[in-house]
């Protein structure tokens, strides 16, 4: 599959404001996340300028972060979270520590006038703390999972899922969910052509859906390598013929019930819902480039149907294939014709 850079996203009179809190114990590998996936250059997309801009705040000058390793200085107040349209929150290992009532006065008042609000790891404590969850489905580490419970009853926690999307407050299960929160977020804001530009920077993997176990076991094999990642790039070239998962189980040399137990130890999903989605994401890039056939969308990307594909996009991203064109299409306005 080609990965051109011709893809223009839409483009936003100015770039969309990052604010990244940094409190007492901030866990400096999430700041690092939010840096990376928002604030760095991002000559790969072709574009004359950035989509985002990220500025880190604090509630004091001077912020020891985890276990005293770094100390921030330097960095905006949390007036900044006023001008955010999309705030972070990182976590930290004291999570049954209450935060200072000034970030989550930040937090409140961000979510209340608009902006996106998103946690990574044990973040989801001080949206929970700020009243922001009550009712509402998030995710957290599953170490943590019984204390969050019994500090938050009120809060629907999803113990085993790598991300949450609850439209405007996202929630992200640990500091390497954050990544796929992340790329989630760049696939939301601009389609999935631009997030996969964006994953194949961070040399990590492009999609992995939210409902994805955030434990996976990797038992060391005692004989030979039975990684599935020459599998998945030699089904990732044939999504659009009639592969089945049999058809996988019988490239690998294994029965589809093995087959299944490997996805489930090393990519925390099943096969068949792996293959779904990625169909998905090459159907999602098929539109962006162009494509205005439903039909030829759905037989290039292995999905069959348009009905089927109209189904699964909806299901996927929450829009219908005409909207998803006029939201990330590289001629949008137009309809999509089966």
């Amino acid at each position: 599959m080609s990965q051109g850079s011709s893809h223009r996203p839409h483009r936003p009179h100015r770039p969309h404001r990052v604010a990244v809190i940094v409190d007492e114990g901030t866990n400096p590998f999430e700041v690092g996340v939010a840096t990376e996936l928002f604030g760095l250059p991002r000559p790969e997309l072709g574009l004359p300028g950035p989509l985002y801009e990220v500025t880190l705040c604090a509630p004091a000058p001077e912020i020891r972060m985890n276990h005293g390793f770094f100390t921030l200085t330097g960095v905006r107040g949390l007036d900044a979270v006023a001008e955010a349209d999309t705030l972070v929150v990182p976590g930290r290992p004291d999570n049954v520590v209450p935060r200072g009532p000034d970030v989550l006065d930040a937090i409140r008042r961000a979510h209340a006038r608009g902006a996106r609000v998103m946690s990574f790891c044990t973040g989801t404590f001080a949206l929970a703390e700020a009243g922001l969850l009550d009712g509402r489905r998030a995710a957290t580490h599953w170490r943590w999972a019984d204390s969050f419970r019994r500090l938050h009853p009120k809060v629907l926690l999803e113990p085993d899922v790598l991300y949450m999307d609850e439209g405007d407050i996202l929630t992200a299960a640990g500091s390497a969910a954050a990544l796929d929160l992340g790329l989630h977020i760049w696939r939301r804001d601009h389609g999935a052509e631009i997030a996969n530009h964006v994953s194949r920077r961070l040399v990590f993997a492009s999609h992995r859906d939210g409902g994805q176990r955030q434990f996976v076991e990797r038992p060391v094999p005692q004989v030979r390598d039975e990684s599935l990642a020459p599998l998945l790039a030699w089904a990732q070239e044939r999504l659009g013929e009639p592969l089945t998962v049999a058809d996988m189980a019988a490239r690998a040399r294994v029965s589809p019930a093995t087959l299944h137990r490997r996805f489930r130890a090393q990519l925390g999903t099943t096969p068949l819902a792996w293959l779904t989605g990625e169909r998905v994401a090459l159907a999602c890039r098929l539109i962006e480039r162009g494509e205005e056939r439903l039909d030829v969308v759905a037989a290039r990307s292995g999905l069959g149907t348009a009905a089927n594909l109209r189904a699964r996009l909806r299901r996927a991203t929450g829009l219908s294939p005409s909207a998803y064109r006029r939201r990330f299409g590289t001629r949008g306005g137009e309809a999509l014709v089966s």
